[in-house]
């Protein structure tokens, strides 16, 4: 069973930086393809980055390309979203899961979402 636990969220002011991790349990996280999304209040949830479980090969939303950058270390099960330059509509609540479908971008292609970390971006 896949379980998730997102850490690192917190309030920071536009421009600043916040570097989210989250944890995962299970011997075989490194054959895991892994999604961060987002979900802001009132609004679907979005999906934020990926990252492949063989080549490493990334995948971002548009809004956040050149700002945000998702990273995995195999050795800690552990998947990372680091986010520099960050603007007020990155306020969302900020999850992890692991995908299990064939859709990269849409969250029925995932499982095992965590209870979310809470990102607030002042202005």
């Amino acid at each position: 069973q896949v379980r998730l636990v997102e850490l690192g969220g917190g309030l920071v002011q536009a421009g600043g930086s916040l570097r989210l991790s989250c944890v995962a349990s299970g011997p075989t996280f490194s054959t895991w393809t892994m999604g961060w999304f987002r979900q802001a209040p009132g609004k679907e949830r979005e999906f934020v980055a990926a990252i492949s479980w063989g080549s490493g090969s990334t995948y971002y939303v548009d809004s956040v390309k050149g700002r945000f950058t998702i990273s995995r270390d195999n050795a800690k099960n552990t998947v990372y979203l680091q986010m520099n330059s960050l603007k007020p509509e990155d306020t969302a609540v900020y999850y992890c899961a692991r995908r299990s479908g064939v859709s990269t971008g849409l969250p029925v292609a995932y499982d095992g979402w965590g209870q979310g970390t809470q990102v607030t971006v002042s202005s």
